[in-house]
């Protein structure tokens, strides 16, 4: 028999080691002692199988981590969008109810506003009535006449301030008040001037009131005392001192005073009905001097003397 051929030999020689058996392959054992590795490479040397393990392992963790960043990723966008919408969904609500309340305002002036114009343009709200209050001698005819107010003229077109001053130019009235009552009424409340004094002249007596008005001609009644200064009016300050006296004096002591005469302040003179007369002098300390003036009354006399408060005198 001849031998191998020496090529062929060659061949089965360099095959050898890569057609090792199964348990040399897939093998986790550390290599024989008799390798050529040194120990401490035999230790740590890893098998095939060992390897692929690890690997898979590897795989798995790496996969497990991309994932849990993955997820963690995704929550962190959904807080942050969460947080977003909240902030954007506040001011948007409040935008929302600021623009409600603006136009809920621009609506509720657009319908006062034509209203108004309703009730200012239209007989709606008219005058239709005319109440007046607090007549005594002035006739209601001269009150409306003196009020010219247009019938059916609405109300918010009756200028109350230019009607009472219309009423107030009567001379028999000291103030007039107008008021708006709706729907339709129109008060006119008056307060009529009081006589105080009277005065001779020649077309007849004529009244003063508190303030020194002459505010009527005619008779005069029985328990008014009669004015004697020289320029009685508003304005002169003797006819004002003696209008303080007769308004300080009690009703009763008031009444009978048939004359008060004040040629100046400083020397003003009461004459009573039955003849005495009372020395005031000057209208200083009046109420004091009024209440001395109802205690010596009540003494038989002829002259009574409080110009001095302190020491009033009878003769």
């Amino acid at each position: 028999m001849t031998g191998p051929d020496p090529e062929t030999a060659g061949a089965v020689e360099e095959q050898g080691p890569a057609q090792a058996g199964p348990d040399e392959a897939g093998s986790d054992l550390p290599p024989a002692a008799g390798s050529d590795l040194p120990p401490a490479a035999a230790e740590d040397y890893e098998g095939p199988r060992r390897r692929a393990r690890r690997e898979r392992e590897e795989r798995r963790a790496a996969r497990d981590r991309a994932i849990a960043i993955e997820q963690a990723r995704r929550e962190a966008k959904r807080r942050v969008a969460g947080s977003a919408g909240e902030s954007v969904k506040v001011p948007a609500s409040g935008a929302i109810r600021g623009v409600k309340v603006l136009l809920w305002s621009a609506l509720a002036s657009v319908v006062a506003v034509a209203i108004g114009l309703l009730l200012y343009f239209t007989p709606i709200m008219s005058a239709r009535n005319v109440v007046v209050a607090g007549l005594s001698t002035v006739s209601r005819e001269e009150v409306l006449g003196a009020a010219s107010i247009p019938s059916g003229t609405p109300l918010l077109q009756v200028n109350t301030d230019a009607v009472a001053e219309r009423v107030a130019a009567i001379r028999r009235i000291a103030t007039a008040r107008v008021q708006r009552e709706y729907p339709s009424t129109l008060r006119i409340t008056v307060v009529e001037r009081v006589p105080v004094v009277v005065k001779d002249y020649p077309d007849g007596p004529h009244l003063f009131d508190r303030d020194g008005v002459d505010f009527a001609t005619g008779p005069a009644p029985l328990s008014l005392p009669y004015l004697d200064t020289d320029n009685p009016g508003p304005s002169d300050l003797p006819t004002l001192a003696a209008l303080k006296v007769m308004l300080a004096l009690p009703p009763d002591v008031a009444g009978q005073v048939g004359r008060i005469a004040a040629p100046s302040v400083a020397s003003i003179t009461l004459t009573l009905t039955d003849g005495r007369v009372v020395v005031w002098g000057t209208n200083d300390r009046t109420d004091e001097k009024a209440l001395k003036l109802a205690a010596l009354l009540t003494q038989p006399g002829h002259t009574y003397d409080v110009s001095s408060p302190d020491l009033p005198t009878v003769k």
